[in-house]
């Protein structure tokens, strides 16, 4: 089976989880790798529980469901870390990204995380003062892309520019590609 990277989104309905997670597949086709975006709602309401997922390899991608054993999870908002298991499945080596202004220790002892690296950034604080909306995906790739060099940066930002160009106003499209740069440099390692 082909070595293929996982990653499981998980989030509130609004806050860009189900773009994030197309968009970074999107960007591993620019690559030249094979992927897959998708979302998985519950009820699809703004505000509820929701997840998404990423899938990215150098060979073809064969399998077409949920992720349930992801390498990278990617948390845009805290407050389901006390209703969402979001660490499961994870492997010891795993890696978790938190949106969060709590410090990366209290995090760990909250979710009761043996092994794993984790890593957080206060991404809803980066998108208000970069976009002016509390929408954190696009500082979650950034802080995604610093933590664990799965894709270029430059390649990022240029699939949020080429898809978003003609549907976003020129200072909300740079705004968010602020707000990915500026959580690149931000997000914290354990």
């Amino acid at each position: 089976m082909a070595d293929i990277m996982e990653i499981r989104w998980h989030a509130r309905g609004g806050q860009g989880a189900k773009t994030a997670s197309l968009l970074l597949a999107e960007a591993a086709a620019m690559e030249g790798k094979y992927s897959q975006g998708f979302p998985d709602y519950g009820p699809e309401r703004m505000g509820a529980p929701m997840r998404g997922f990423t899938r990215i390899s150098d060979e073809p991608i064969k399998v077409h469901c949920a992720i349930y054993s992801p390498a990278i999870v990617i948390v845009l908002d805290d407050t389901l870390l006390t209703t969402v298991d979001v660490a499961s499945g994870t492997p010891d080596d795993g890696v978790i990204i938190i949106n969060t202004i709590q410090p990366a220790d209290a995090v760990r002892k909250k979710l009761k995380l043996d092994g794993r690296k984790l890593f957080t950034v206060d991404a809803t604080g980066i998108a208000i003062d970069e976009i002016g909306r509390p929408i954190p995906n696009a500082p979650m790739l950034g802080a995604l892309i610093k933590a664990v060099g799965l894709l270029s940066l430059d390649t990022v930002v240029d699939q949020i520019k080429k898809k978003f160009s003609h549907g976003f106003r020129p200072e909300v499209l740079d705004g968010n590609v602020r707000a990915i740069r500026r959580a690149y440099e931000e997000v914290k390692a354990e």
